[in-house]
Parts: structure tokens; sequence; C-alpha cells
């Protein structure tokens, strides 16, 4: 006997994905319309233009990939790597590493800088190495949910641009809830996904290249693309997927509209909802949401006693990494969280799996009231498990941060979210 699909109910309080806002939830439930309806590609190029205000770009090349946030990494990495390439990745947590994989799988010459987890590159050390390996691409996460820590990418795309780099950045964790400026930073390509800061499910990646990218995409036409354009010209290095490759699914969504896939319509009504959303509140309002959530968290847990793991100058706003104290079990703690009260929260990679727990702040939970709870809850399992905390300190610290912030910083719209 099968049963209907009923999830029990979660406050997705972890690094995410997070609770989808109750509007991109509502889209995702309309109507499917044939991929050339007038009425879908009108919907489509209103996509891609109220991304290029999330993004803040005026690149023609901004478009969706359908998959989740990794489809749009891939796609950027294998269509503007060719075999041989050489990319250089600043590597300062887990993701760094998948963009080595990827680019490895890509067939480039993979070169790297590290530094500790829990800590940023100045930029001076990232120009030294593109000094030294001269790159076709530099490939950096903005935001590193497995350390937390938020790269500085503003003066990156000059240090590029005066060796000839490429600079490509992965901001599926900090895009809407951290400044991102792709245009005024130089950033020749961007990837993010939904389900973090943007307040959607995954499956939907929010992709830009400048034009800059678009002609190296360009150079590395597919031999399906010759045959779709009736073009004999092929690349002799020609992009190694099909449905990842940049180049159609740039001629998918131009004005031609070139038959490339069928576009995930549900996906796109919920990616264009998502970018509405955070316009409509506005992008700075929006940042300075996550930016009072994520420091009523972080003082929250300040105030229980716990300590806050990396260097806290360059914190995500939206995920704070919370060392997990010697007298208690980091996973049951975990669990008492999500059977007790019914909040996720999680622990993390490589290194540092088992020893922080890590407690998110974005989208659409990146409100007082979850903030409130979820320190609440905390402090419950902490004391259940036996570690004495301040009987009320995370909730009364957080609220005081709150109650400092401007009257204009709290809820993402929940008047119209519960009309």
């Amino acid at each position: 006997m099968t049963h209907p699909v009923n999830p029990p109910a979660r406050l997705l309080m972890g690094p995410g994905p997070i609770d989808a806002d109750p509007r991109v939830l509502r889209a995702l439930s309309t109507p499917l319309v044939g991929q050339y309806d007038p009425w879908m590609t009108r919907t489509m190029s209103e996509t891609q233009e109220l991304y290029r205000q999330v993004f803040g770009t005026g690149n023609d090349g901004t478009v969706l990939v359908d998959g989740t946030s990794r489809a749009g990494i891939e796609a950027a990495l294998v269509s503007l790597l060719a075999p041989g390439d050489r990319v250089l990745v600043p590597v300062f947590g887990r993701f760094g590493h998948l963009l080595v994989e990827i680019a490895t799988r890509a067939g480039a010459e993979v070169h790297t800088v590290e530094t500790a987890w829990g800590q940023v590159f100045p930029v001076s050390v990232v120009e030294e190495a593109v000094r030294r390996v001269r790159p076709k691409l530099v490939a950096v996460v903005q935001g590193d949910t497995s350390t937390t820590m938020n790269q500085p990418l503003d003066e990156l795309g000059a240090v590029c641009d005066r060796y000839g780099a490429l600079l490509y950045t992965d901001a599926t964790a900090t895009i809407g809830g951290n400044p991102l400026e792709v245009d005024a930073w130089g950033i020749d390509a961007a990837t993010a996904g939904l389900q973090k800061c943007l307040g959607g499910p995954s499956g939907s990646a929010p992709l830009t290249v400048s034009p800059r990218a678009v002609e190296v995409l360009h150079g590395r036409r597919s031999v399906e693309a010759g045959i779709r354009e009736a073009d004999d010209v092929v690349a002799e290095q020609p992009i190694r997927s099909n449905y990842l490759d940049l180049a159609m699914i740039l001629d998918y969504w131009g004005p031609r509209r070139l038959n490339h896939h069928t576009e995930a319509a549900s996906m796109l009504y919920a990616a264009h909802e998502c970018a509405r959303i955070l316009l409509d509140e506005g992008r700075d309002a929006v940042v300075a949401r996550h930016a009072t959530a994520g420091r009523a968290m972080t003082e929250g847990v300040q105030a229980l006693g716990l300590r806050v793991f990396g260097d806290l100058a360059h914190k995500m706003h939206n995920v704070v990494a919370v060392e997990i104290p010697d007298d208690v079990v980091g996973d049951a703690v975990r669990a008492a969280m999500l059977e007790d009260h019914g909040i996720e929260i999680g622990t993390s990679f490589g290194p540092l799996h088992g020893r922080v727990w890590r407690l998110g702040t974005m989208g659409y939970n990146a409100r007082k009231d979850a903030v409130v709870t979820t320190l609440a809850a905390l402090e419950h399992a902490l004391r259940r498990a036996g570690h004495a905390v301040p009987q009320g300190g995370g909730v009364d610290a957080a609220l005081d941060v709150y109650a400092g912030a401007s009257s204009t910083v709290g809820t993402p719209s929940l008047v119209e979210v519960s009309a």
C-alpha cells in the first residue's frame, strides 16, 4: 500500500535547505504551459531580468540551469574550461574541494592554494598565486557553508583582469543574504541555488556570465550547436557535456530560443517568485535582515556559553558554526532538537565533522521568531543532555539584538504570506 506525500512539520535551521517561502510553494503548484507558449517565453525573459538585479549585473547571459546548484557549478566550469586549461582554486572549505574535483573532471590543469578551515584568503595571497600560475580561470567559493566563512571578492576581479584570467564564483550559500555585486566586482561567471537565502527549494541554478566569458563559450561550439545552426564550424575542444553545455543553454534562453531541453516550468515559477519576493523587499533590506538574524543567532549561542568557530570578521551572515561542548554528544543533541522540537540543525564535513553544529538563519527563516525558537530549543536540548547553560540567556541576547536593530529589519512580509 502506498501513502500520499505528507512530510512532517519541520523548522529547517541548518545550513540549507531551509523552509521555502509559502509564496514560492504556491508558485510551484500553478499550472504548466508549453515551453514555447508566449506566456512561458515572456516569463523566462522576466526571470532573466529579475536575476540580473539579484546578481547585480547587466549580463545578457543570465539564465537558469535546470538542476541543483551543483548543476550550475558544473555547467560553468565544464563549459569555460577546455582540457589542459589552467585553473586556480583557493580552497578554504569543503566546497573549494568540490570545485577542484569538477575542474579536474573537465580535464583542466588544476592548481590550488589552501588556508585553514575557519579562515579566508587575503587578496595578496590570491594575487601571488595568480601571478605564479597564470590561470585561464580563478574559481572560488564566495561563502563556504562547511566553515561558514565568506571570502571577500571585491578586489579579486581586478587581480584577475591584470593577469588575463576569468573570475568564477560559487555564490550558492551567499546570494541574497550577503553583498554580491557581479559587475562592480569584475566577476565573469557566478552560479547560485534557490535553497538558502533565496528562500526556495533546491532544483534550479541561477547563473550569469559576462560578455568576456560568453566569448570563451562561443569558441567552444559543440557538434550539436553546429548542426542546429547549419554551421560547419565546430571547435576542436567542444564542451564535454550536452545537458550542461552553457553555450547551448544561452541559445535556448536567447532571442532565437534554439531548442536544447524542455524547461522545468515549475522550477522556473519558483525561481521567478524567489527573485520577485527578494526584489520587492529590496536587495539591501534582505541583506540587512540576514545580517540581523545572523548576529542575533551568534550572540544568542555565545550567551549560552558556547564558542563560535572561525574568523567572525569574515563569517557569512546566514550560518554560524558552534563548537560542540566536550560533555555532550553532538549527534544526540541534534536528534533531540529534531525529535522534541521539530527543528533541524546541521553538523559539518571533514575536519569539522562532529566538532561543530551549523545553525542557519536564511531566506524565509531569517526572522526573529525562528531565531528565538531555535535558541530556546537548543538551550533545552543542552540542559537535557547534562550541559549547564544560563537559563534564557540565548533568547534574551537575541531579543536584545532585534531590539537594537532598525525597525525596518524583521520579517519577510509575513502579513502578505498569511493573506
